[in-house]
């Protein structure tokens, strides 16, 4: 097979052509078909088949995910009526709007009940957030430190939540020389916290006012 061969081709003739340059010249149009196939067809075929292939392994993930659900159901189910349970609980901690001046008088009968002198018990503004209000109590008492200890013991205790915040200790002035016992006192500022759950038309309320007009 010579260059000759291809210059002196005559297609009207292509029977008759050597054996060598038929299989040339098929094989050329066998690429060209097949580069025209690829571009023509094949490529969006590709396409369409690399994204099967991403949504096969999201749909995979999908069914893992749901599966092992399906296998912890029953573990869901149980954490959920243990969380509810904790959640009345701590529910039944927080006093509604009508408790909260008895809860007051607790905070302020703590504190006498340990021989602590109140120079300060001022309840504050109240805060709302999603179905509670927190409302800061500030107080300033004196007292000896096993007293004041003993009184944050007891606000721990109450049957409420009630935390005690920001606190300040600081001893009273010794050298006043009217009292040599004030040594031993005590003055403590801090932040008492409570809080009461919204009742029904509070929440009411906060939900028509969160609505865009």
């Amino acid at each position: 097979m010579k260059l000759d061969d291809f210059n002196n081709i005559d297609f009207k003739n292509a029977g008759s052509l050597p054996g060598p340059v038929k299989a040339v010249l098929l094989a050329a149009i066998f690429l060209i078909l097949l580069a025209l196939g690829y571009y023509f067809i094949w490529t969006d075929a590709f396409a369409s088949l690399d994204t099967a292939k991403v949504k096969e392994e999201e749909l995979r993930k999908v069914f893992l995910d749901k599966k092992s659900q399906a296998i912890n159901l029953v573990a869901y189910k149980e954490q959920m009526v243990e969380i509810e349970k904790t959640f009345g609980a701590l529910l039944k901690q927080l006093p509604d709007k009508s408790q909260m001046d008895g809860l007051l008088t607790d905070i302020n009968q703590a504190g006498l009940g340990r021989g602590l002198e109140f120079d300060l018990f001022k309840p504050g503004q109240e805060t709302r957030a999603e179905f509670y209000a927190e409302m800061p109590i500030s107080i300033k008492v004196r007292g000896t430190y096993h007293d004041l200890g003993a009184f944050a013991t007891d606000i721990s205790k109450l049957s409420r939540i009630v935390t005690l915040n920001d606190l300040a200790i600081t001893p009273l002035n010794k050298e006043s020389g009217k009292d040599k016992s004030l040594g031993a006192v005590l003055a403590m500022e801090a932040t008492a916290k409570t809080y009461r759950y919204l009742d029904a038309d509070e929440l009411a309320a906060k939900k028509a006012a969160g609505k865009p007009k």
